[in-house]
């Protein structure tokens, strides 16, 4: 998931309750080319590693390889594809007695009960890499505002509250970022779920400060 968030949690939410052969087959090649991509990644580095490299330690030609990816940048993308949605459900899955704040940060950290902390640093360490990609992995972020407004709109369906939650969106997202970055200086020594509790708390202890 890239570092974000149980990326592999949200993509076994995104899975089917069933599925044929041919839907099972197709998975399971992806996840193979995913997993191999990322090992090279990892040993060779993100811009060494070519295409024909992939297909081969995958076991597939590069032609196949093309009906999964476009390309590399869409490897890593495709770890963190279904965590918007993902996290969307979690929010609305919260009880509804807590405050905004507190609904988005429970929510965070209920994805993050499946969090693979191992291979998240693998991703984390790739992104942080390349200027690209760096650059890319910052939509994200974006992508995480908007997605938690639109969640807590649905929650709080008042127009004269959409501003104000809109605020705590763009917070949220801020905090997220933050501990993110936090968690990766640690190299994993803390886990991202104390990252997130720990940046949620400063930021409340901040704003009754105000």
């Amino acid at each position: 998931m890239d570092a974000i968030s149980g990326i592999a949690a949200a993509m076994e939410q995104d899975r089917p309750k069933q599925e044929g052969w041919r839907e099972k087959k197709r998975r399971e090649t992806l996840q193979r080319i995913s997993d191999f991509a990322l090992r090279l990644f990892a040993s060779d580095g993100y811009e060494a590693t070519t295409l024909d490299a992939i297909a081969e330690a995958a076991g597939i030609s590069r032609r196949t390889f093309f009906y999964y990816f476009d390309s590399k940048e869409e490897i890593l993308a495709a770890w963190q594809k279904g965590l918007p949605e993902a996290f969307r459900a979690a929010v609305l899955a919260q009880p509804k007695d807590q405050s905004p704040l507190d609904m988005v940060c429970n929510a965070h950290l209920k994805l993050l009960a499946n969090f693979d902390t191992e291979q998240a640093i693998v991703i984390d360490r790739i992104l942080r890499s390349n200027e690209q990609l760096r650059a890319s992995n910052q939509t994200k972020y974006l992508q995480m505002e908007q997605v938690t407004f639109e969640a807590l709109c649905e929650i709080w369906p008042h127009q004269a509250r959409r501003k104000a939650l809109r605020v705590v969106a763009m917070m949220s997202a801020g905090v997220l970022r933050l501990a993110i970055d936090s968690w990766a200086e640690e190299q994993g020594r803390k886990s991202l779920a104390d990252c997130v509790k720990e940046m949620f708390a400063d930021l409340k202890a901040e704003l009754a400060r105000a």
